[in-house]
């Protein structure tokens, strides 16, 4: 997710930073609103500040946020205040109704794909008004790409469980051992 997150001192920019924060800057000029995940709290923190830097105005919200805070801040958030919501991944997935974005950016993948899912859901809520667009930031040629292949063969197994197929009836053993190795 960002060098800084292994070393607190290194100087190296993070790849995934530097593209989310070109895609915040069109968000911003064309005055959409978005709300960002990551699983990771402390690679939050290194997004809040560089949003900071920019001016770019946000919400937060952790596991750590009290009911009350918590409250306020979607409150502040559907009431205009903040261009990005940050939310961490666990403490966005329920209970939330972030109509306001029209934008919902996946900073890391998660190895449910349910989780990702149910956290993008925070927009598309009765009252959103607009389409919503979904991207998640994965790097190429990272452990990033096998969770994402292995969201793809959960949701297929899921939805041929729930089709009634007979796939699940045909996984082998190591079908199955292939959806939990990475």
């Amino acid at each position: 997710c960002h060098p800084r997150l292994i070393d607190p001192q290194t100087r190296l920019a993070g790849a995934k930073l530097a593209v989310f924060l070109d895609l915040v800057d069109e968000l911003v000029r064309n005055r959409h609103k978005a709300l960002v995940f990551s699983q990771f709290v402390g690679h939050l923190e290194i997004v809040r500040q560089a949003l900071e830097q920019r001016g770019v105005r946000y919400q937060y919200l952790d596991g750590g946020t009290p009911a009350r805070q918590r409250e306020q801040r979607v409150s502040a958030f559907q009431g205009g205040d903040g261009e990005l919501f940050l939310i961490s991944l666990k403490a966005g997935g329920v209970g939330l109704n972030l109509t306001a974005a029209d934008y919902v950016i996946h900073l890391d993948p998660w190895w449910n794909p349910a989780v990702e899912d149910q956290a993008s859901d925070r927009a598309h809520r009765i009252g959103q008004q607009r389409p919503v667009t979904v991207y998640r930031l994965i790097v190429r040629d990272s452990i990033e790409e096998q969770i994402v292949r292995l969201h793809r063969t959960k949701r297929d197994l899921a939805a041929d469980l729930l089709e009634g197929t007979e796939l699940s009836g045909r996984l082998s053993a190591e079908d199955l051992l292939d959806l939990i190795r990475v």
